[in-house]
């Protein structure tokens, strides 16, 4: 009998309490609320608040005349959306931005590329190498495009005296609708690539030493190690400085708006400087559809990079 009494008071020692009735996991968590609360706070008001606002702006006909009666705004559904891909200088700012991505893309990442590999393997003043490359990056966009565009003026820009004092044509890179846009992608790509170099030269740092021993051993060289071993071993690094170059050139702005305004004849004009000509002209409901065009073709660019460059299962 006293070993039948006993049973049920061991087993029932021996259950766990549930751990929704833990006090000190109640605690845990209402200590963990209180502390992400301000984070929370601002991140709603600041941030998904007005990312849901101009979601919703782009589906109705608001404009700035609207802001005092924002219940009298009208809902239109898509008809933003089909006025813009309707629209002819829409058009022709996709067609901009894409080659700017075309262009600079490969442009950056080659040249950040050939740095990363020279700065890898040279052994003196190496952080030198590093700031002198990397200093662009931190310099204020604006200066640095009011630097280029003396560079590049027809008349007196330092470009132009030197290809004048070679012999070659001095041509109005600024003022001419076929190069106004290539000129600003090599200004863009010489700005930019130190940020890649950075990532790349870490990524080449990760590849062992043996496997290039290795290598040649076997009897590769020079460029056989770098395109049948480097480069490999450095796709998931190549495939980040793609997405995250891709999504900057996709936001192309500040060098037109400093260099050019977006001309001659809208041939620098980006879906970024349109959407802020909307904003400014009042037209709030369709700058907010550019701009979720313009989000979408990130998506789907990521996304293609990633399937075409990503690993496979």
């Amino acid at each position: 009998m006293a070993t039948a009494t006993t049973a049920p008071t061991r087993a029932g020692a021996d259950q766990a309490p549930a751990r929704g009735t833990d006090p000190m996991r109640k605690q845990q968590a209402r200590a963990a609320w209180i502390l992400a609360a301000p984070f929370l706070v601002l991140f709603l008001v600041f941030t998904a608040g007005p990312v849901l606002a101009s979601l919703g702006m782009s589906f109705t006909d608001i404009k700035r005349t609207d802001i005092r009666t924002p219940f009298a705004v009208g809902f239109i559904g898509f008809d933003n959306y089909a006025q813009l891909l309707g629209d002819p200088l829409f058009r022709k700012v996709m067609v901009n931005t894409g080659l700017y991505v075309v262009l600079g893309v490969p442009l950056t990442m080659g040249l950040a590329l050939a740095v990363a590999v020279m700065l890898n393997r040279i052994e003196r003043l190496k952080g030198l190498f590093r700031v002198g490359y990397y200093l662009p990056v931190v310099t204020s966009i604006v200066a640095v495009s009011v630097v280029w565009k003396f560079l590049l003026r027809p008349e007196g820009g330092l470009i132009n005296e030197a290809l004048g004092l070679v012999g070659l044509p001095q041509p109005e890179w600024l003022d001419n609708p076929d190069l106004a846009l290539p000129a600003l992608v090599v200004m863009a790509a010489w700005r930019n690539l130190g940020s890649l170099m950075i990532i790349f030269l870490a990524g080449l740092q990760t590849i062992p030493d043996e496997v290039k021993e290795a290598a040649q051993v076997d009897g590769a060289r020079g460029w056989d190690v770098f395109r049948r071993i480097t480069l490999p071993m450095l796709k998931p690094t190549l495939l980040f400085g793609a997405v995250i170059t891709s999504i900057g050139y996709l936001q192309f702005f500040e060098e037109a708006f400093v260099m050019t305004k977006g001309g001659p004849l809208d041939a620098t004009r980006s879906v970024t400087f349109f959407t802020y000509d909307q904003f400014g002209y009042g037209n709030y409901g369709l700058a907010a559809s550019a701009s979720y065009l313009l989000f979408i073709a990130v998506v789907v660019l990521t996304y293609v990079q990633f399937k075409i460059f990503g690993e496979k299962d």
